[in-house]
């Protein structure tokens, strides 16, 4: 009995060595008919003993299993370019181990020719605003070809774009552990047919040149990206509530770029959003010394002092503004309301005093400055009319100014400007 065992045992065996050729040659032969579909359902017969067969065999099918899915990821299945590059990977594994290298150059041509089907497809979900699958394919792009270090940048780039930040944090903290730098050289040329200007690499773009196709070889030189990575590390952070990481990281960013304005003003709106208002203002002013052209800075420094209470310097940063863009709506409304908010810290004065002749005297003398006050409120957004005078922000506010002062001329003026 048990030598009749052993006799079935094999002979089992050896039948299920031939289903498996069989299925293998099934698969090689609807491949070869472009029947990516039939070739897989075949190569399916053969997966659940393929563990056992010997490493000629192993490698076989994993080759030909990686060339149906990547046929299958060329049609447009995107979940078969995980299964054609493990499948690859996979032939590569077992022809080192086994010390065999039938399919080596063809699969690294194959995976290859993969990494540029992933990176074209990647391009498209992102022109379709598909960021998660494009991040994906140019991460799977990069553990293909690790050499290509750019692919797992632009993965982290389609994370951003996609709101995925921890996706994203993970492939940025990547970088920075393989030292990612990213300056290099972009090879340029215009295309003569089309007219515009292609990046490519050095050998094809010289190819081309001589081929005539293209004119105008530039050369352009590409800065570092480490600043970047930090800087949108810091970004991430801030946007997901780890605030004392996001500050450690524009920190280290504004270090390695401290004339960066956007990482000022990044930090600066960082140490706002945590309520710390004198650092916020501190970096708001050297802000406007790195860019002492940007209304928008001053603008923002006008609001940090008018929220603080700090009107003079409020009104000062409102001016600058409104003097490098006088049709600056914000600055014209708020710079208005200095005056108005100043006039109004009055009224509690006044309305506490008496009636004797010394409180009277008083009350005098602060109805008259809170008006002055009011009434260049008014100056100011009647300056604004002139080049804005349907704006509905100016002529209402002028409107209350009006009402409050009791100048009822002016105030049936803004009305009918109103329309109402």
């Amino acid at each position: 009995m048990k030598t009749k065992f052993i006799l079935l045992a094999a002979m089992s065996f050896t039948m299920v060595g031939i289903a498996q050729k069989d299925e293998i040659k099934a698969a090689e032969k609807a491949m070869k008919g472009g029947d990516a579909m039939a070739a897989k359902t075949a190569l399916e017969g053969a997966a659940g003993t393929i563990a056992g067969a010997d490493d000629k065999t192993q490698a076989q099918y994993y080759f030909l299993r990686g060339q149906v899915y990547a046929d299958l990821a060329r049609k447009g299945d995107n979940s078969a370019f995980d299964e054609a590059v493990n499948s690859f990977k996979e032939v590569e594994n077992i022809e080192k181990n086994g010390g065999k290298s039938k399919y080596g150059a063809e699969t690294k041509l194959q995976l290859s020719a993969l990494t540029a089907d992933l990176v074209n497809a990647a391009v498209k979900d992102n022109a379709e605003n598909k960021f998660e699958e494009a991040a994906d394919k140019l991460y799977t792009s990069y553990k293909i070809s690790p050499q290509d270090t750019s692919y797992l940048y632009y993965a982290a780039s389609s994370a951003v774009r996609g709101g995925l930040y921890d996706k994203a944090l993970g492939y940025y903290k990547e970088l920075q552990d393989i030292g990612y730098d990213g300056s290099g050289t972009l090879y340029k040329a215009t295309n003569i047919e089309s007219g515009q200007v292609e990046e490519m690499d050095k050998v094809r773009r010289d190819l081309m040149i001589k081929s005539g196709t293209y004119k105008d070889p530039l050369d352009e030189k590409s800065p570092s990206k480490k600043a970047e990575i930090v800087k949108n590390m810091a970004f991430i952070y801030s946007e997901l509530g780890q605030d004392d990481k996001a500050l450690a990281a524009f920190q280290t960013a504004r270090a390695q770029d401290p004339n960066d304005i956007n990482l000022v003003l990044n930090e600066a709106n960082l140490y706002y959003k945590m309520g710390d208002k004198d650092k916020f203002k501190e970096l708001m002013g050297e802000a406007t010394s790195i860019a002492p052209n940007n209304p928008d800075l001053y603008y923002n420094v006008g609001v940090i002092n008018m929220e603080q209470g700090n009107l003079e310097e409020a009104r000062t940063a409102y001016k600058r503004a409104l003097e490098l863009k006088p049709d600056y709506t914000n600055a014209q409304l708020n710079l208005s309301t200095t005056y108005i908010n100043e006039g109004n810290g009055l009224i509690d004065e006044m309305n506490s005093l008496g009636n004797t002749k010394k409180d009277t005297d008083r009350y005098d003398v602060l109805k008259q400055k809170k008006d002055d006050l009011f009434r260049q409120g008014a100056q100011v957004l009647e300056e604004a009319l002139k080049s804005s005078t349907e704006n509905q922000s100016i002529l209402e506010q002028l409107k209350n100014i009006y009402g409050a002062m009791g100048d009822n001329e002016n105030f049936m003026r803004i009305k009918k400007m109103l329309g109402e």
